[in-house]
């Protein structure tokens, strides 16, 4: 009879000791994992937390192509009133000329062909199209040239001059239009596709340190309020007045 409770006794401490070994182990275990699986999350919120707040590459120049819409809209008002013969300060017109050889030409498109074109170019990715977009930056810098020629004087001569700026205008706008709705509907959305997640996020890097050594540390928003100083001087900067009365 004492042996058996002894064997009772030994098995019971011994069941008592193995699920008490078992649960200490699957603890270490489920600690482990929680740790492994904590550190992710940690490493998945701070990245995402580095990133939140940053402008992206592709909406860096959608934003900046938002500027030169404005710009159109511009260029629209005052060939509308060449068209009419209406009289206007044609230092609006120069100064608006300024704003896309400076921002537009210079740093915007000169971003496009150092950091973009040649990456598209080496992964034989719409080579076509990168090419006709070369070609419309250099057909739009003799177009701006020939506007800045204009907006530099005080008055038109007569209707022919009218009529050469009326053309100048039209083009510009003609052009522009389908290239930067091209570019940002094709080009930029192809972008993530031809570099890895860190170059696509160095490239904004690249972007908004070359924005800051050219116009400073808000040289978008300063960009923005001098197009929306000529809107104002043009009176087409509420812009309810664009809402079709139905």
């Amino acid at each position: 009879m004492m042996e058996t409770l002894n064997k009772n006794k030994q098995f019971t401490v011994y069941g008592a000791d193995c699920k008490r070994r078992d649960f200490l182990r699957k603890g270490v275990k489920l600690g482990t994992l929680a740790a492994v699986t904590g550190m992710s999350l940690l490493s998945a919120c701070k990245e995402e937390s580095e990133e939140e707040g940053e402008v992206t590459p592709s909406e860096d120049l959608m934003r900046e192509h938002g500027v030169m819409n404005r710009i159109l809209l511009i260029y629209d008002t005052c060939k509308l009133h060449l068209t009419n013969n209406e009289p206007f300060d044609l230092a609006v017109l120069n100064n608006s000329a300024q704003i896309i050889r400076t921002f537009i030409e210079d740093y915007h498109e000169k971003l496009e062909e150092d950091y973009l074109f040649p990456r598209f170019e080496k992964a034989n990715r719409l080579t076509d199209l990168v090419q006709v977009l070369r070609s419309q930056h250099k057909a739009g810098r003799i177009l701006t040239d020939r506007i800045m020629e204009f907006g530099k004087m005080k008055s038109l001569a007569g209707m022919d001059e009218n009529q050469k700026l009326v053309k100048l205008l039209g083009d510009f706008n003609g052009m522009y239009r389908p290239h930067g709705s091209r570019e940002d509907t094709v080009l930029f959305p192809a972008i993530r596709e031809i570099v890895s997640k860190n170059e696509y996020f160095a490239l904004g890097e690249d972007f908004e340190r070359k924005e800051h050594e050219l116009f400073g540390e808000d040289g978008f928003e300063a960009m923005v309020e001098k197009v929306a100083i000529i809107e104002k001087q043009l009176e087409i900067y509420d812009l309810s007045q664009f809402t079709p009365k139905l």
